[in-house]
Parts: C-alpha cells; structure tokens; sequence
C-alpha cells in the first residue's frame, strides 16, 4: 500500500515551533516533488512550500519566507518543514503531497497525497 504519513502537528502559541513530518510507505521519495499545503476550516488549500525532485529548487508562499523551511532526508523517506515564529493566521490542517514531476503541478493533480496533520497557533 503506497501512502503518505504526516505527523508533527499540534498546538502552540504565537512565536513558537514545530516541525512536521512527511514519510512515505511503500516507495522511495527521493525522486520525487513533495509539497506541502495547508487547509483551513472553510478554505481552499493553500501552497505552502515545495522541494524539488532534485532537491535543487525549494518554494515557499510570501506569507512563510523566512519562517518555513523544507527539508529532505532520503535515509529516513521523509521530507520534513521546519516552522518558526508561528502567527495565528498560520493555524489550519497541513497535508504533503508527492508528484514525479513539478513542485508546479495543481494540488489536486499530485499522485499521493496524505491525510494531514493540525496545527493550531493561539494563546
């Protein structure tokens, strides 16, 4: 069964910092684009970030530069995204998808994509 894992998510206050977790079951994620989007309760998803299949290239929204970063660790399958100085506005379920091409490929075209993982950002 081929399926993406997320995990890291949770509550923390404004300022904090979490890191998420996107590991992959069944296939290697190494040549793959993985992206990470964020969905809050009413909205569409939204790009976050994405690493290239090469690792060459990594993207991030204008409301996360500097405060989001992604990372790959082929050893462990996993693509992880460090997030510091966490806002309020950065509060929604976050999901990773997998694509054999382009971190440029519309969301609901990535070949996997995993069930997701909360965040919540409050006082």
């Amino acid at each position: 069964q081929l399926q993406l894992v997320e995990s890291g998510g949770g509550l923390v206050q404004p300022g904090g910092s979490l890191r998420l977790s996107c590991a992959a079951i069944g296939f290697a994620l190494d040549s793959y684009a993985i992206g990470w989007f964020r969905q809050a309760p009413g909205k569409e998803p939204e790009g976050v970030s994405c690493i290239s299949t090469t690792d060459e290239y990594t993207y991030y929204a204008d409301s996360v530069k500097g405060r989001f970063t992604i990372y790959r660790d082929k050893g462990r399958n996993t693509v992880f995204l460090q997030l510091s100085s966490l806002k309020p506005m950065d509060t929604g379920v976050y999901f990773c998808a997998a694509d054999r091409l382009s971190c440029m490929a519309p969301v609901d075209k990535y070949d996997y994509r995993g069930q997701g993982t909360q965040v919540t950002v409050s006082s």
